[in-house]
């Protein structure tokens, strides 16, 4: 699959690549380079998303739902309304990342690493900040 001019594959490499509002449903992108990318509004329910690198990215508005991020660098990603709902965020890094607003329901969260993260949603509240 090409989308504005990016190949989208596993490991594929899309630092800074704009890929706003895009259709990627159901995709893999295990993974894949994505520091800095655009993915700002992107539809992304139900991708593979496991171990992708997204330091940096921009995710607002996107929709995770039932997503694999499983082991990804979300290191400093704006995830501010990102639909996360029932997504696979196990052993993520989170450290900097803006979940302001972000739907949290159904998220598996054990093992992710939060420091210095922007968390809005009062069920976390308990979550140890490495």
């Amino acid at each position: 699959m090409i989308v504005n001019g990016h190949k989208i594959e596993p490991c594929a490499i899309l630092k800074g690549a704009n890929l706003e509002g895009a259709d990627l449903r159901y995709v893999n992108l295990e993974g894949a380079y994505l520091v800095g990318a655009n993915l700002k509004g992107t539809n992304l329910k139900g991708t593979n998303l496991k171990g992708a690198y997204l330091v940096g990215a921009n995710l607002e508005g996107a929709d995770l739902y039932g997503a694999d991020l499983k082991g990804a660098n979300l290191k400093g990603a704006n995830l501010k309304g990102a639909d996360l709902s029932d997504a696979n965020l196990r052993g993520s890094i989170l450290i900097s990342a803006d979940l302001t607003g972000a739907d949290l329901r159904g998220t598996e969260l054990d093992g992710a690493i939060f420091k210095n993260t922007i968390i809005d949603d009062p069920r976390l509240i308990h979550v140890d900040q490495a």
